[in-house]
């Protein structure tokens, strides 16, 4: 305490506890300052991302989009009855679902496994 009586004052410098904080790896700093290096990691991230996704959703397009084409193009498969319901009315109103789960479930796997490769290449020691 002071003479009077008073605490005395603490100087806290803010700058101190920034300076502790940076990230000491190259890659988490170009990612924390958002250098062009931190920018075209991401970027490659996204890059991959997307392209997952537009390579599932094609997979989707052509899995369920087929199915009518081919309604169409052979009358006697669209007749067919399995356990008394229409061929077709299966397939699209029945087991399109198992198959869209099974796409989200894998799209959900890669684009996990797309993140993990990108924290190993952020995290991989500089050579």
């Amino acid at each position: 305490m002071g003479g009077d009586g008073t605490p005395e004052r603490t100087r806290v410098v803010l700058g101190e506890v920034a300076a502790r904080r940076r990230p000491t790896d190259r890659s988490h700093a170009d990612l924390a300052e958002q250098t062009p290096v931190g920018e075209a990691l991401v970027k490659g991230l996204v890059r991959a991302q997307l392209s997952l996704a537009l390579r599932l959703a094609l997979v989707v397009v052509t899995g369920l989009g087929a199915l009518p084409m081919l309604f169409v193009a052979a009358p006697t498969v669209g007749a067919v009855k399995l356990l008394g319901v229409n061929l077709p009315w299966l397939l699209l109103g029945v087991l399109s679902f198992p198959f869209l789960v099974g796409v989200g479930w894998a799209y959900v796997r890669w684009a996990e496994r797309n993140e993990q490769d990108f924290i190993a290449l952020i995290r991989k020691p500089e050579q």
